[in-house]
């Protein structure tokens, strides 16, 4: 059976009943310290010194800090082959995601290289794999197409008046396209990283950005078949474009040299990657087929003429050398700056959840405002340098680890191996098929698609975030990447939104021989204590659920606030014309006593008066106690026992004889105007129906929100509000004359 749990030990607890102003004594409150005006904030802000100085310039390049203590000798070995090992991953991606980006694969190796040099004096993650990606490469495609589709650049052969494709133009224009919408997006980053903005990926919860990924996979596998096929399809763009996708229609047209080299491609793509996961443990570094395929298949592909005899579409003259920069088109941004911003919050959420996922696993903090900051910075200056928009890659990231790469060292490495490659061996790679890049695209999509896995998870786990997985998938495939993503958050704050509308209300128990109060429903054992009703909601109380929080009060109290006061005010009414009645009545007998007076002496005169009096003071105090719970309009500390008769009518309306409500507000975190008026009004109509009501476990800062709005007052002091709902309970039964809290026998564990 195993071993016993041991038991925890006891603790007994021997205090005064505390209210709010009995904890401010005892705890000694400390008085809250004034801000300094808006002036001396900014003099201290401007104010310079040497430590300050240090501070910034270490924190906007933390290169200064881990460059100067870099050990070679620890650090170097690991740094450089796991350099080497991604530098030859990007070359096969840099070209492959170029085509999802729809640019010439020349511009993919020039992302791979200008980015990562900048992020590696800006960024501060170790271990993550700047560069290009596949879910951004095809954001920045589906806004080039839109911009530049082939329609535009095709015109009319006079000779046999076939249309023909001005190939440089078109890719000349869509690389000028994609540079504009990368420096934008990398100066939205900027500007939201100097702001201290880093929190705005927080709004993109993991289901989120899983079912978008995924998603976006789905547009990649689309827009890549027509590489896989040889074939030609018309694109269509804006909302539900996946939908006209006329793939099937195209495929009798299918090019079987293409497709024959696809089918060879994946294979081996796929059974060499397999082969590399299952030994992973037993490879000192993992195959490097990607590049093993694309120099085996450049070389076929020139010595067989695959282009000239079988009409394979191959990659084309790649120039050597690196582009001079160049000014963005600005006059494309108010077209682009929808899709750049989007850009950057995607490129930004997969950027800094990897990175904080190596900093948690080995022990380093990762600023989140600074890694937007040199995320942004490496889009801007790769924009001038006509690179498109970059991020950290899952694949690479995780090779730069597990071939020991331990600083940013390993992403100058992998520069490095990028540049030989522009400068002197990018040219060998004219006669590679444009398939076998795609093929490459399709392997790397694997763990994408395995994201489908999640659906059975949070089938288990949390139907919620099922639901925005599965809308984020639906949204993102049918109305591409831009709107996807703006409906997919909309949807996904919606849900916070209708959980704190749809909160659990609970009445609570006392446990046995506890000052534990726990859910009746859920816990046998907790037990509701006579007269006291203690009523608590699982989120906070707010505007948009205000209403419904004193509805469920009432249901789930058994008091109807509204019978109670109608009938309390036909009572009062009733009171108030046998009152009239009888005072007419007696003064038409005041009238016939005069009349029929006798004469009496000065003496008996006296007497005579003193003994009406006696008889008139006690015939109004009978009535008058009958209605003085309607006057004084609550007992509260001072509770007034009232005659069986008015208690027994008034309680008709509940179903037990409540004498006090206690609201637990334990879990509210801020309280709006909405929630003070609600309160005020719970406060002014159960007084009204002799009901005391108490607030319990109050955060601080909900009781300074409380005070600031004047909530306290003569009708509702301090006293009402106390630190624990035992508190609360234990002053109500005082108040009530209960000696403590009812003794029930403890339930053995």
């Amino acid at each position: 059976m195993g071993v016993e749990e041991q038991r925890a030990g006891k603790f007994y607890v021997e205090r005064d009943v505390l209210d709010e102003l009995c904890l401010d004594q005892v705890a000694r409150r400390r008085t809250p310290s004034t801000t300094p005006p808006l002036k001396d904030r900014v003099k201290d802000s401007l104010r310079c010194s040497m430590p300050k100085l240090k501070r910034s310039v270490l924190s906007t390049l933390p290169v200064l800090s881990w460059l100067p203590r870099y050990s070679v000798r620890d650090n170097g070995l690991g740094d450089l082959i796991s350099g080497i090992s991604v530098g030859i991953m990007h070359l096969p991606q840099g070209m492959a995601y170029a085509l999802l980006a729809s640019v010439p694969p020349v511009f993919g190796l020039y992302t791979s290289f200008y980015p990562v040099l900048v992020y590696c004096i800006l960024g501060t993650s170790r271990h993550i794999s700047i560069g290009t990606f596949a879910v951004i490469s095809i954001m920045i495609g589906s806004v080039t197409e839109r911009l530049a589709p082939d329609s535009d650049f095709t015109f009319l052969n006079g000779t046999n008046g076939t249309g023909v494709l001005d190939v440089t133009a078109r890719d000349a224009y869509r690389v000028q396209i994609a540079a504009s919408t990368t420096v934008l997006s990398g100066l939205f980053q900027v500007l939201l990283g100097m702001v201290r903005f880093g929190f705005v990926v927080t709004y993109l919860s993991e289901p989120l950005v899983r079912g978008y990924t995924t998603g976006a996979a789905t547009h990649v596998v689309i827009s890549q078949l027509k590489y896989i096929f040889g074939i030609h399809p018309a694109r269509f763009s804006g909302p539900l474009s996946q939908v006209y996708v006329n793939i099937c229609r195209h495929l009798p047209e299918t090019n079987i040299g293409t497709l024959v080299v696809s089918l060879v491609a994946l294979v081996v793509l796929i059974v060499v990657k397999e082969l590399n996961s299952c030994y992973e443990k037993k490879l000192p570094l993992p195959i490097p087929i990607e590049l093993i395929v694309i120099v085996a298949a450049t070389l076929i592909s020139y010595y067989g003429n695959l282009n000239s005899q079988y009409d394979v579409a191959v990659v084309g003259e790649i120039p050597r050398g690196l582009k001079s920069p160049s000014l963005p088109d600005v006059s494309l941004w108010g077209t682009v700056v929808g899709d750049a911003f989007a850009v950057a919050i995607v490129g930004y959420a997969i950027n800094i959840s990897l990175g904080k996922t190596f900093g948690l696993k080995h022990g380093y903090k990762v600023d989140s405002n600074q890694e937007l900051v040199a995320l942004g910075l490496s889009n801007t200056v790769g924009g001038f340098f006509q690179c498109y928009s970059v991020t950290s890659s899952m694949s690479r990231s995780l090779i730069q680890e597990s071939t020991g790469g331990r600083t940013q060292v390993a992403g100058v490495v992998s520069s490095v191996i990028v540049l030989i490659t522009v400068l002197q061996l990018g040219s060998l790679f004219g006669e590679l098929p444009k398939a076998v890049l795609s093929c490459i695209v399709f392997v790397n999509l694997k763990g994408m698609f395995k994201q489908y896995l999640d659906i059975p998870a949070l089938w288990k786990s949390n139907t919620v975030d099922l639901l925005v997985w599965l809308v984020t998938l639906v949204c993102t495939i049918l109305l591409n990447l831009d709107l996807g993503l703006a409906a997919s958050i909309a949807f996904s704050l919606l849900t916070v939104i209708f959980r704190t509308q749809l909160p659990r209300y609970s009445i609570l128990g006392q446990v046995p021989g506890t000052e534990l109060y726990l859910d009746t429903d859920t816990y046998e054992e907790a037990k509701e204590i006579p007269g006291i009703t203690i009523f608590r909601s699982s989120t906070t109380v707010y505007y948009t659920n205000a209403e419904l929080y004193l509805d469920a009060l009432q249901k789930k109290s058994g008091v109807d606030v509204g019978k109670l006061l109608t009938r309390k005010k036909k009572r009062d009414a009733k009171q108030k014309r046998k009152d009239k009645k009888e005072e007419k009545k007696a003064k038409k007998e005041a009238k016939k006593q005069i009349q029929a007076k006798p004469q009496f002496t000065p003496e008996q005169s006296n007497i005579q008066s003193l003994c009406q009096s006696k008889v008139n003071w006690a015939y109004e105090q009978q009535w008058t106690g009958l209605d003085l719970g309607s006057e004084t309009g609550s007992h509260g500390d001072d509770a007034i026992t009232q005659t069986s008769s008015t208690v027994g009518e008034e309680t008709r309306g509940r179903s037990s004889d409540t004498h006090t409500i206690i609201l637990d507000l334990s879990t509210a975190s801020f309280v709006d105007t909405v929630t003070v008026i609600m309160l005020n009004n719970i406060f002014r109509d159960y007084r009204e129906i002799d009901i005391d009501i108490y607030l319990a476990g109050c955060q601080v800062c909900v009781v300074e929100q409380l005070s600031r709005a004047s909530f306290f007052s003569e009708s509702i002091p301090k006293s009402r509000l106390f630190t624990t709902v035992h508190d609360a309970v234990l002053h109500s039964l005082q108040v009530q004359g209960a000696s403590d809290v009812p003794i029930y026998e403890c339930v053995p564990c």
